[in-house]
């Protein structure tokens, strides 16, 4: 334990500044349990980070826990006057076609860097930034060419890991080994003449698995490209697509689109998700301690960016490491930080950190699973994945059967990882018929 946590305190403390967001103070959420004598031992042997030292962090833990800047003011530089833009208002955008063309397996006529207004989690004015991608061919289908918005499974907590800063920037500035294992999905609808959307779903502040802002970034990404080319894609058909990490923004896509962006229901064709989190409890209890313990803890990090509450219940621990480099990595590293199986009591400063009343609070904004999906949905899942329970995405798609929603759900072969490729050929075929306008198939 001594070598573990000496090598952890002893990690760089970052800081990064922040212009034209508000941080919002968590003063009045109630405290939880006295810590346990494990958490009382890590207070007492690890001292608090210096510029935490003798006060209670609050903005400031807040400001360290973000992502770091990458030095491009596209993603970095939170714009004035956010409030007074309309959500999916254009702020600014970059032809990225030469930095995008060579990642590319099939030509393209044009890569655009869009930024434009959004809103955070809980209801701010935010921003958001995504890829639009134009294939060189045309679209041959019926109708103006469609558009597909691929939630990339990035499951990160820097910015540089994103598509859009990927795709802006040259193969060899900060690159995100998952990346390049995604785009044959890409490369594949751009192969069928649709153009391809790539949000960057986690927001502006790197929210990684934090449903609400992944919804509003996906749907105002879509009210952004009708704006930025109404000729070519105001009347188009979108269809959201995740899996896993990007899932989870493809079905917030479905379930809020009723209440944040009613006027794209024409717009949206549907939305599939494969290897999904529907039950954020029950899902953290299974990761808690064990080889997924890395990717609780990255979520734990994450989703407090958008709900800086959560920072109040972090120990002097947590905070050196949440405060450390740590807070840029991308998805290729946060899986394998869970082997050694560290529970997330150990970054916590009370007992029992994910059954207390205020972790049971923290889930329920998390959970979308009391709305209605307004588009058809594709879920999927793989039938030995031994991090995301089968049973929880079974419920999810029976509720929304009984709420009259036209779907289709598929358990396919292998584990978590596997289920993503065995999955993608009857996904492709159902993307395909939504994209041409077909009627979509109801199996509830």
């Amino acid at each position: 334990m001594k070598p573990l946590l000496a090598i952890m305190a002893a990690v760089l403390v970052g800081c990064v500044s922040l212009s034209g967001h508000a941080y919002a103070d968590p003063s009045a959420e109630p405290e939880g349990p006295n810590p346990s004598p494990m958490q009382e031992w890590i207070d007492n042997t690890i001292p608090a980070p210096p510029q935490f030292a003798g006060s209670e962090p609050g903005e400031a833990l807040w400001r360290g826990v973000l992502p770091s800047p990458v030095d491009d003011p596209i993603f970095d530089t939170w714009p004035a006057g956010l409030a007074t833009l309309a959500p999916g208002e254009i702020i600014e955008t970059r032809d990225i076609t030469a930095t995008t063309a060579v990642r590319m397996a099939t030509p393209i006529a044009r890569a655009t860097l869009l930024k434009y207004r959004s809103t955070s989690a809980t209801g701010g004015p935010s921003f958001g930034t995504a890829t639009l991608i134009v294939p060189a061919a045309e679209w041959a289908g019926p109708g103006p060419r469609p558009v597909e918005v691929n939630a990339m499974p990035i499951n990160s907590l820097g910015t540089h890991c994103t598509p859009g800063f990927q795709l802006s920037h040259d193969l060899l500035d900060r690159p995100n080994g998952d990346f390049p294992v995604f785009l044959p999905s890409v490369w594949l609808a751009l192969s069928k003449g649709y153009a391809v959307l790539m949000p960057d779903h986690e927001g502006p502040l790197m929210a990684y698995a934090e449903p609400n802002i992944a919804g509003h970034v996906m749907l105002d990404s879509i009210r952004a490209v009708r704006a930025f080319a109404p000729t070519e894609f105001a009347d188009s058909r979108y269809v959201a697509v995740g899996y896993s990490g990007g899932a989870i923004a493809a079905y917030a896509t479905a379930m809020l689109l009723d209440e944040y962006a009613p006027e794209l229901s024409d717009s949206l064709v549907g939305a599939a998700a494969g290897g999904l989190v529907t039950d954020n409890a029950n899902v953290a209890h299974q990761f808690n301690g064990n080889i997924s313990s890395g990717i609780l803890l990255t979520v734990a990090l994450a989703v407090s960016r958008e709900r800086p509450e959560i920072l109040q219940h972090m120990n002097h621990l947590g905070q050196w490491v949440a405060t450390s480099p740590l807070r840029d990595i991308c998805g290729d590293t946060s899986g394998p930080l869970g082997v050694v199986g560290i529970p997330i009591d150990v970054a916590a400063n009370t007992a029992g950190a994910l059954d207390t009343p205020f972790a049971a609070k923290v889930f329920e904004q998390l959970d979308l699973t009391g709305r209605r999906s307004t588009v058809p949905l594709f879920i999927y899942h793989g039938l030995h994945d031994p991090w995301i329970p089968l049973e929880d995405a079974q419920h999810m798609y029976r509720q929304q059967c009984d709420r009259g929603v036209p779907g289709v759900f598929r358990v396919v072969g292998g584990e978590h990882l596997l289920g993503y490729v065995s999955g993608y050929p009857e996904l492709n075929g159902w993307i395909d018929g939504r994209l041409r306008g077909e009627p979509a198939p109801n199996e509830c």
